[in-house]
Order: C-alpha cells, then sequence, then structure tokens
C-alpha cells in the first residue's frame, strides 16, 4: 500500500509552490485587465491579529506577497490589501478620497504634486515595489538611421504620456549618458496607450514643460500605432509597444543587447532606477508614530521571504531555463540584496531622479530626501538574514 503521507520538505515546497502560484496568477490577472477607474476592493486580504484597522494597497508583487497572504503582518495592525493600477493609486492619493492608509505610488507623480501643487497629505517610506532598468525601454523604426543615441536628434518621438516616472529617468539618462537632451527632439503624445497592464495615467503624468516641441496624437490612435504608420521616428515606453511584442519587422530596441547595457550601466553609477516608493497618510503616522517602522519592516520581511524563495525554489517554481545562473549573476553584479529598501543604498538614484525633474522642468525645484520621506523613515535600514 502506497504511503500518503508528505514529508515535512515536500509540504514545505508544496506550500511555496501554491503561494508562487498565486502570486503569479493575481499579477498577471491585474496586468492583463485594463484597470478601472475604482481599486479592487472584492476579495482584498485582512491579516493580521487586533489592531489598528489599516488598508494597504499596490501590486501583488513576488516581494509583497507575504504580506497578502498573511505571512508577514505589519505590527499593531490588522490589514486589509487592495489591488490597484498605479495610475488609478496616484490618483486616489491626489485627488481622490485619500482613505487609503498605506500605498503604492509613483515616485516622479508624488514629487511633482508635491513640488508644485503643495501635496502635504502622505509622505514617502523608503520603500521600493518597482524598479527597471530603462536602456530596454527605447524602442525605434529600424528605417530611420536610428543606430545609437545620438541618433535620436532631429527625430520625433511619440510616448504615452510625458511626465511619468519611467520616461523622465528614460530622459535623464539619454542626456547624462549620450548628451542627448529633451530639447533636440519633437515630442508627440499618444492619448492611449497599447500596454493596458498600465492602466489609465493620472494627472501628474501629462504635465509637459514650457520650450519644447510637443504635439498631441490623433485620438484613438496609441504610441504603437503612431509607430508603425512612420508619424514617429521612436517610442519611448514604460513598458513594451504592441507592434513590438507582436514582432512587427520594423520596429526594434535601440539598445540591441540593452541587458549588457543595463549592467554596464549600474557598475558605472550603482543606480537601479527606482519607479515607485510607498506612501503613509501623515494624519495616521502622526497620530501613531511607530507606524512608519512598522511598515518599513514589514515590507522588508516579505521581500526577504520572496528572496529565500527565490535562493531555494525558483530554479523549480520561476519558467525561466536560465533562472540560478540569472540570480548568481545578478547577485555577483549588484550585491545579495540587489533590491533595496531605506535610504541609503538609494540616495544617488534617488538625487539623480530628483536633478532629472528640475532639469527637465517638471519639478518647480530641485527636491531633497529630507523633505519628501517621513522623518521617522529616514534613518531606517534592512536587517538581512
Amino acid at each position: 500500500m502506497k504511503s500518503r503521507c508528505v514529508s515535512a520538505s515536500r509540504r514545505g515546497f508544496i506550500k511555496q509552490a501554491a503561494l508562487a502560484t498565486g502570486a503569479a496568477g493575481a499579477l498577471g490577472a491585474c496586468d492583463s485587465v485594463a484597470p478601472t477607474p475604482e481599486l479592487e476592493s472584492g476579495g482584498s486580504a485582512e491579516t493580521g491579529s487586533r489592531g489598528l484597522p489599516l488598508t494597504v494597497a499596490g501590486y501583488p508583487l513576488d516581494r509583497v506577497q507575504a504580506l497578502i497572504d498573511g505571512r508577514v503582518e505589519i505590527e499593531g495592525c490588522s490589514l486589509s490589501f487592495q489591488k490597484g493600477g498605479i495610475g488609478e493609486l496616484n490618483t486616489h492619493v491626489f485627488s481622490g478620497p485619500r482613505t487609503i492608509d498605506v500605498t503604492e505610488i509613483g515616485l516622479h507623480p508624488y514629487m511633482l504634486a508635491f513640488a508644485n501643487e503643495d501635496f502635504r497629505a502622505y509622505s514617502l517610506l523608503p520603500i521600493f515595489p518597482i524598479r527597471v532598468f530603462r536602456h530596454k525601454s527605447i524602442f525605434v523604426r529600424t528605417d530611420r538611421g536610428i543606430e545609437r543615441p545620438e541618433d535620436l536628434r532631429g527625430k520625433r518621438i511619440v510616448t504615452p504620456g510625458y511626465s511619468s516616472t519611467s520616461l523622465t529617468w528614460i530622459r535623464g539618462i539619454l542626456d547624462d549618458e549620450y548628451g542627448v537632451s529633451p530639447e533636440d527632439v519633437e515630442w508627440v503624445v499618444s492619448r492611449q496607450t497599447s500596454d493596458a497592464a498600465w492602466g489609465t495615467a493620472s494627472e501628474q503624468e501629462n504635465m509637459f514643460p514650457e520650450g519644447l516641441k510637443i504635439a498631441w496624437g490623433p485620438v484613438g490612435v496609441d504610441e504603437s500605432d503612431l509607430l508603425v504608420s512612420g508619424e514617429a521616428d521612436a517610442i519611448f515606453d514604460a513598458g513594451e509597444p504592441r507592434a513590438f511584442v507582436e514582432g512587427h519587422p520594423i520596429v526594434a530596441r535601440l539598445f540591441y543587447d540593452s541587458r549588457q547595457v543595463e549592467r554596464a550601466y549600474f557598475a558605472r553609477t550603482g543606480i537601479f532606477p527606482i519607479m515607485h516608493a510607498v506612501a503613509v497618510r501623515n494624519d495616521l503616522a502622526e497620530a501613531n508614530p511607530w507606524l512608519p517602522e512598522a511598515v518599513f519592516k514589514a515590507y522588508s520581511q516579505a521581500k526577504q521571504l520572496n528572496d529565500d524563495f527565490l535562493s531555494k525554489l525558483g530554479w523549480a517554481m520561476v519558467s525561466l531555463p536560465w533562472f540560478r545562473q540569472e540570480l548568481e549573476e545578478t547577485r555577483e553584479l549588484m550585491g545579495d540584496n540587489y533590491w533595496p529598501y531605506g535610504i541609503g543604498p538609494n540616495r544617488t538614484a534617488l538625487e539623480a531622479l530628483f536633478r532629472y525633474s528640475h532639469e527637465q522642468g517638471l519639478a518647480s525645484r530641485e527636491l531633497t530626501i529630507d523633505e519628501l520621506f517621513h522623518p521617522a523613515a529616514l534613518e531606517l535600514a534592512e536587517e538581512r538574514t
């Protein structure tokens, strides 16, 4: 008779597999459906023992999943997690009902609201759920003679929005690394995006500085169509335009081997570009001074659990044939904590974005870490195991 028992290690494997599959499925659902103007509240996870009721919102990322499923609690809190697209979260915080207590937020939209609109309802915590190297985000028509970044001068570049975090990083990197400034090109802003994963842009992602050549694309035409039709020469995109995803023969990345270019960029600058941060309601933090540290610790612990899972079981659970080698190479270049929270390891990246925003005529002044981040979070650092 065959035993129906499962060993302890096997049970652990099955549990981790189920959690990983759940996280991937949740993210897939979030990304494959165009987000609605309202946040998802149905089916939101409620975790934690009795304590301060806390509504947390964001993407169900692998590094946040342990918060969502209750393996990690925010000390002293009873947590309810709501899924939402970044555009909807930004709008909720800047001009909506502000019922969310702790939220993932676009870093640059927050900067613009703070600098230009005197927004003070939330403060940032040095938790950075989404970061992306951005050399991969430049796409070109292959028949326009664009072989290197300097060839973008004088070209028409289409973007879905202008002042998002992603596009501000791309422009800043091009200016810093290759001497191509925003004034060197003509901008076409598409009224919609072919990548539904990013949802509806907030007002702060559609701000335009003076002194540039900027035109709006026609209604009903996305950035991918504008490139394919020949009305634009290149795309700067937070995701991947439809034409590239579908393998259109005339669309390619500017940097063919973007991975190596991005690795060299990190080795040279130490910058892993930050897209999103986490923000806390100031009135709640004032009434509960322990809250910023408790939130920081919980997000860090959730990320640590995911790191442990990737180290032990990622080779089996992640559908990439050379996952283990990729993880080893990433750690060799960027260190074991290659996705760090806290001000210290992120100061260079933060100050670069502050500078880019002001230099590009978006933020009215060059912002500082001390004014954007909650005072109780300035000295927080991760405890790595």
